[in-house]
């Protein structure tokens, strides 16, 4: 029986600075962006909370 992950990556796009980045939509720990350090995902005991726009999602 195959087992079917339902965790994926996402690529978001900061709010402030326009900058893409690929993070975790289960992430276990806040992400922040890499240019300006704006929160862009916050964890919430599963699957975390996407503050950003989600520009695509990975398979």
């Amino acid at each position: 029986m195959e087992r079917k992950t339902r965790s994926k990556f996402v690529r978001v796009k900061c709010d402030d600075c326009e900058n893409e980045q690929v993070v975790f939509d289960h992430a276990s720990t806040t992400v922040r962006c890499d240019v300006c350090g704006r929160t862009l995902v916050t964890p919430q005991g599963g699957k975390a909370e996407i503050k950003s726009r989600i520009i695509e999602v990975l398979e």
